[in-house]
Parts: structure tokens; sequence; C-alpha cells
């Protein structure tokens, strides 16, 4: 949360650089508008220190989830490899001659 703007101080720095009361106050109120729509804005719009931390933690379960995916499907494939070789040597053997 943003911090809030003192606009009784502000008026009197103005007002101690020569505006009138007026236009110190007026001056005070329409920093304090803009400040409060950039604030908003930015809440709206940026992200935070949690959402971050929230993305991180997702991302991270999701690499933990792929490469377990791919763990798997890395073993499946020597697996069946090592099946497809169990089958073909005896055959290739037998056709070369050995």
């Amino acid at each position: 949360m943003a911090p809030s703007f003192d606009t009784l101080q502000y008026t009197k720095k103005l007002q101690q650089a020569g505006f009138t009361e007026k236009q110190a106050e007026i001056q005070a109120e329409t920093f304090k508008k803009q400040a409060e729509l950039i604030n908003k804005w930015a809440e709206d719009n940026l992200a935070t220190k949690h959402d971050l931390k929230e993305t991180e933690e997702r991302l991270a379960n999701r690499i933990n989830e792929m490469s377990y995916k791919i763990t798997v499907k890395l073993g499946s494939i020597i697996a069946g490899t090592v099946v497809i070789l169990g089958i073909l040597m005896p055959i290739i053997l037998k056709f070369l001659g050995a």
C-alpha cells in the first residue's frame, strides 16, 4: 500500500514559496488526486511480491510435473527399446549366421 500524501505539509511549503493559501490548497488537492490515480493504476496493473511468489510456485510445480512426465516417457522409450532389441537380436543373429 502506498504511503499517504500530507496535503497540509505540502500546502505550507507552497505558501512558504510564495503561493497564496488558495493556490496552495488547489495545488495540494490536485497533486493528491493524481497520486491516488497513479497508485490505483499501479495496484491494478503491476505485479506485487505476492503475485510473483504465487507465479514462482506455480511454475516450480509445473516444472516438477513436466520433469516427472519426461522421466516416465524416457523410461518407457528405453524399456521399449530393450524389449525390441531383445526380440530382434536373435533374429538378426540368425540372419547373419552367427
